[in-house]
């Protein structure tokens, strides 16, 4: 049930647009410049196109296309003119959204980032992509973990891009945390869309959360996007899906309090529950162990597949090896001195 695109709101609902972009090209500054001022157009119609929408989501490379281009002339920063841009946007027309940004990085190479803004301009969250799309993407891993933020009408949000999607870790990550709805926002092409598909479906069945998933649309004259905009509700199956036209805004009305009934009360399939609780009906409180191999190798540093792979950097596409080994983790730039500042829309 998506109350027919989310025209008939129910007082728990939160409608979700999807905004199938058109893949842009972004060049020089003033490219920059213009691709913003397009996506906040956008944030009104999303407006316009239906009262009730709660929040607007862009694409993963909304605002810098799929050249892989680092020119740090068209890098951004959080507190820099789009970001802010994006704030007066959702402020002026009181709705939610959520962006894409290609991040200057003055340690190494630049940062893919998602923001989800709320409909007073404010940073509600920010997130790293922790799995840039190798050997193709040069961006540097994140390091800030899976956030999830409180999002509208009492929602728990979520953000994953692109190839995080593909690891089954991410969006059990995002539900551990709490996330009812998981956003995914990509730039994928045509070849991956069966498993763009299957995992979308699959990240919410196995975590019993909704995801709301929508890739760049239409070709910029060598890549074809694929649009595929799409609901799927937490037993899996999909709830409303989009094709391959440019600009179309995809919408759905999800119901959270839903999530958390099936969360509490499904006995069949409450899979992130039993994952640590094997076998309840046998042991009392199910087993709760770790008996994965490779999550104790991650932790102990020791991870290693059992056959040899071919493709560990990105020469393949035309960057030199990398000389720098990842440092890790680091405190959240959305320090609480910091936040005032940059939460307050400009």
């Amino acid at each position: 049930m998506s109350g027919l695109g989310g025209l008939n709101k129910s007082k728990q609902g939160v409608v979700v647009g999807l905004v199938q972009l058109q893949l842009p090209v972004v060049v020089t500054p003033a490219d920059l410049a213009a691709q913003t001022a397009r996506i906040c157009e956008l944030v009104g119609k999303a407006r316009r196109n239906m009262s009730t929408m709660d929040l607007v989501v862009f694409p993963e490379y909304s605002l810098h296309g799929l050249s892989m281009d680092t020119n740090p002339a068209i890098m951004c920063s959080l507190d820099g003119p789009e970001v802010a841009a994006f704030q007066r946007a959702c402020a002026e027309h009181r709705i939610w959204g959520c962006f894409s940004i290609m991040e200057a990085n003055p340690g190494g190479m630049p940062y893919n980032s998602g923001l989800i803004i709320n409909d007073q301009g404010g940073i509600a969250l920010y997130y790293r992509k922790l799995h840039p799309w190798v050997p193709v993407e040069p961006w540097e891993p994140g390091n800030l973990g899976v956030p999830v933020c409180d999002g509208p009408n009492g929602s728990k949000l979520s953000l994953i891009i692109c190839h995080d999607g593909m690891f089954p870790e991410m969006a059990r990550e995002a539900a551990y945390k709490g996330a009812e709805i998981i956003l995914r926002t990509a730039g994928y092409t045509a070849p991956i869309r069966h498993a763009w598909k299957i995992t979308n479906q699959s990240n919410a069945f196995q975590n019993l959360a909704y995801t709301a998933s929508v890739c760049m649309c239409g070709s910029d004259g060598t890549f074809d996007s694929m649009g595929e905009g799409m609901f799927c509700s937490f037993d899996g199956t999909v709830m409303v899906s989009g094709g391959g036209r440019p600009d179309e805004i995809i919408t759905c009305e999800l119901r959270p309090g839903l999530v958390r009934e099936a969360r509490a009360g499904w006995g069949v399939e409450n899979n992130i529950y039993q994952l640590y609780h094997r076998g309840y009906v046998a042991v009392k409180g199910g087993a709760q162990d770790c008996p994965y191999t490779f999550m104790h190798d991650m932790v102990a540093g020791r991870y290693q597949l059992p056959w040899q792979v071919e493709v560990t950097d990105g020469t393949s596409c035309g960057f030199a090896p990398p000389t720098r080994s990842y440092i890790g983790p680091e405190a959240h730039p959305l320090v609480p001195d910091a936040q005032p500042a940059l939460k307050k829309a400009a």
